[in-house]
């Protein structure tokens, strides 16, 4: 039996912040209280004047095992995961081959059951003709069905109307969806040529208009209250789209709405200094988008922060505008950003607890994670709110070896992260903790 004795602790859980000591015994939390005291086989952590957190579980991110791993691997992502304090995350299927049958979801579990640091799951991609797969799926096993509404490459492309009514009516778990509708980007790519002859990162925003946005998540939208669906629209970037989302406890929506955290921090204006190193779908608009975002996470019209993690290699990102892909490394950071928003108001830290834990938790009704509670896994993360962190690309644990963030001073720093109870992170340098981390499961 090993434990450890968090003392002094200022413990953010449930709209609350208060000091306490947490008592960690084997892989959960045994006992939370104002002063335990401590016992001779107990690892004690002095956390005062720290803010003790769950652990962030991120829905979204992209990993690039298997088939591209020259920009990215479960091991590698996990460690830059859990360095920057997130314990758990569920893994996208656009990887090669795409993750659209049961198998291949399998033999992803099993590479994170030998090389993950951090909990995980892994979502099965719709097709236009695997509805007989998405049938099969065990809801308590398996986090949800991806669906690329109108903008995808490759065979995760699903437009034609009965292939998406099939899917919202049949799902038996939760739909999540990246919405741009396809014809609108074309006919802004066909206006910005025509007006230009060549383009360049300044027509993103443009050809990925607010438009094509609102045209498809308002199809997924009236879909899933057509169905009664589950869904969940991933990565909300537009002040447009926020009017399909009502205000409200997550617990009493059965249509939820995300937001990531780089839509949360750089407006269209960062395009001239970041060029390609912040393309991304759906496109980083304008300021007034990215302020409304905010005011929608602390409004709870935004249920769900995430990160969209999708790295590629430098060389890659250093292409033409039009060559270069869409996604950039994020899970590192992602934490410390909103800490940065907490620092300069825009969030409480309550607010970003619920946003990155709790709701994640909720949403997809994970067994005993997400939450600060006796009996629950220890997944939790130490900051210090009042130590810097210099972020610069070569002190990234990403694969890629490249941060979007180069260069600014976080006003935080992550101290310590464990998943199951298990130390993973140090301050330092992730830790190979073995066989930590465990595959999500869920109460549906």
């Amino acid at each position: 039996m090993k434990s450890t004795l968090i003392k002094n602790a200022i413990v953010v859980n449930e709209n609350q912040s208060q000091e306490c000591d947490v008592l960690i015994v084997d892989n959960r939390i045994n006992k939370i209280e104002s002063s335990i005291t401590a016992q001779s086989n107990d690892y004690i952590v002095d956390a005062t004047g720290y803010f003790l957190l769950p652990g962030m579980i991120d829905d979204q991110v992209h990993f690039r095992e298997p088939g591209l791993t020259q920009k990215g691997n479960i091991a590698s992502e996990s460690r830059a995961a859990v360095a920057g304090g997130i314990t758990s995350y569920m893994e996208m299927p656009n990887v090669s081959p795409a993750t659209t049958t049961i198998e291949a979801l399998e033999q992803k579990y099993a590479i994170a059951s030998r090389s993950s640091l951090a909990n995980y799951s892994f979502y099965l991609g719709a097709t236009e003709d695997n509805l007989e797969q998405i049938k099969r799926l065990d809801a308590k096993k398996y986090c949800g069905v991806k669906v690329f509404m109108g903008a995808s490459t490759g065979d995760l492309l699903v437009e034609h109307p009965q292939a998406l009514d099939a899917i919202f009516r049949e799902s038996p778990t939760l739909i999540v969806t990246h919405c741009e509708d396809g014809r609108v980007i074309e006919k802004n790519l066909s206006m910005c040529i025509g007006r230009s002859g060549s383009l360049t990162i300044l027509d993103h925003p443009i050809i990925r208009d607010v438009e094509a946005c609102y045209s498809s998540s308002s199809y997924a939208v009236s879909l899933a209250k057509q169905y009664r669906s589950d869904l969940h629209v991933l990565h909300i970037t537009t002040e447009k789209e926020l009017s399909l989302f009502p205000s409200g406890d997550i617990r009493d929506k059965h249509i939820t709405a995300e937001a990531c955290v780089h839509h949360l921090w750089f407006s269209q204006e960062d395009y001239a200094l970041q060029g390609n190193l912040i393309k991304c779908n759906p496109a980083i608009k304008a300021k007034s988008d990215r302020d409304a975002l905010l005011a929608a996470v602390r409004n709870n019209q935004i249920d769900i922060i995430a990160t969209d993690h999708a790295p590629h290699t430098w060389q890659e990102k250093q292409l033409p505008y039009q060559q270069a892909p869409a996604g950039l490394p994020l899970v590192e950071h992602a934490l410390l950003s909103l800490l940065d928003h907490v620092h300069h108001q825009r969030l409480s830290i309550e607010q970003l607890v619920e946003k990155v834990a709790h709701n994640p938790a909720l949403r997809y009704h994970i067994v005993d994670r997400g939450f600060i509670r006796e009996g629950y896994y220890a997944d939790l993360v130490l900051v210090n709110p009042h130590q810097e962190t210099l972020t610069c690309h070569q002190k990234t644990h990403y694969h890629c070896g490249w941060t979007p963030f180069d260069g600014h001073r976080f006003s935080a720093k992550v101290l310590k992260t464990w998943v199951n109870g298990s130390l993973v992170y140090d301050g330092q340098q992730p830790l190979n903790t073995p066989k930590a981390a465990m595959p999500l499961i869920f109460n549906r």
